[in-house]
């Protein structure tokens, strides 16, 4: 939907000016939707970043910043301008209804894991016990990812 590097570009800009520094990138990937699949495939990266936001102020960030870039949510796992997520905040598990960290599904989706195996194969989830790298060897998920 739209430009997407160019929403990515915007979300991260916005980002910084949002006490979050960003640290790392990874390329970006096209990637096959899941679940629904009667859309456009997406464009993905995983970002590292360093903030002082709680888990909580963090997400509440991320929902203004996808508003602002003009996101509507009309349909679950369906087409949209920006989907922004916190997939790990440090070794941090977070379970209320509203926020789950780590991103509950991380594990099952190629979509984040081969960027995020591409920046950071070595971080361990902390409740899986297991790193990037081992998650993306372990996923059944084949969903197609490439370099865009």
């Amino acid at each position: 939907m739209g430009d997407c590097p160019l929403n990515i570009s915007r979300a991260i800009d916005l980002l910084k000016t949002h006490g979050v520094h960003v640290v790392g990138q990874s390329s970006l990937y096209k990637t096959e939707p899941v679940e629904f699949l009667d859309q456009a495939w997406f464009l993905n990266c995983v970002l590292e970043a360093e903030t002082d936001l709680s888990p909580e102020e963090l997400m509440g960030t991320l929902l203004n910043i996808e508003q602002s870039l003009g996101r509507h949510r009309r349909l679950p796992k369906g087409p949209r301008l920006i989907d922004m997520d916190i997939l790990l905040h440090g070794s941090r598990v977070v379970r209320e209804a509203d926020l789950e960290i780590p991103h509950p599904r991380m594990a099952e989706r190629r979509f984040v894991l081969v960027p995020f195996s591409e920046i950071a194969p070595d971080v361990i989830h902390p409740v899986l016990r297991k790193t990037i790298a081992q998650l993306l060897a372990e996923t059944s998920d084949k969903s197609e990812v490439k370099l865009a």
